[in-house]
């Protein structure tokens, strides 16, 4: 099984889990033992998932401001939460491949494993909600054409997308490509770099 594989596979058993509960307050459970990359990778789409259904309810036309208000507060925690688990998925490929001999014509990706690897798990929410769409019977013939036209788009990205992760591994691994990981360094949640949370304090 490839690395990728590996990933869909916990990706999509993931987002079945949540939709067992459809609830953004339900306690997964996670079947991967702590420390390892299985258990990461469950965390991350997890994540992904509660934060899309949060995206959802807080477009409700009826919503209450307060409440409202409460979930912004909720999903910017989880985008702090996410970006440190893609951190942490880094992290295990920097260990793998600390002792990797580095040819001297090696070049650098756009992205590092694990943001392309964030992709695919947001991709594995989009086909899940595309195919629910593409089964509904409420829909029109019109609407129902238009998903199925998406979803195989989204299919043929995940293909795509699974191939360049498992390249990029690969030439890692062999030392044609090499790894730099930089921090996102989010400044709204930090007190000491967010104007408006500094400008008042004493």
């Amino acid at each position: 099984m490839t690395f990728s594989e590996r990933c869909n596979k916990i990706f999509n058993e993931t987002t079945e889990h949540y939709h067992e509960f459809d609830n953004v307050d339900a306690t997964p459970k996670n079947p991967y033992n702590e420390g390892t990359i299985e258990n990461l990778l469950f965390k991350k789409n997890w994540i992904d998932a509660v934060q899309w259904h949060l995206e959802d309810i807080i477009r409700d036309p009826e919503i209450q401001p307060e409440e409202a208000l409460k979930i912004k507060r909720r999903i910017d925690k989880s985008n702090q939460d996410r970006t440190d688990l893609v951190e942490s998925i880094d992290d295990y490929f920097l260990d793998k491949y600390k002792d990797v001999k580095v040819a001297p014509d090696a070049t650098i990706n756009t992205e590092s494993p694990a943001w392309a690897i964030d992709r695919l798990s947001i991709l594995a929410l989009k086909i899940y909600h595309m195919q629910q769409e593409v089964k509904r019977t409420d829909a029109s013939p019109e609407h129902l054409e238009k998903c199925n036209l998406k979803l195989s788009v989204l299919l043929q990205q995940r293909e795509d997308l699974s191939t360049a992760i498992d390249q990029l591994i690969a030439d890692i691994d062999s030392g044609r490509k090499y790894m730099k990981t930089y921090k996102q360094m989010k400044m709204y949640n930090d007190p000491a770099l967010n104007p408006v949370l500094y400008k008042n304090k004493k």
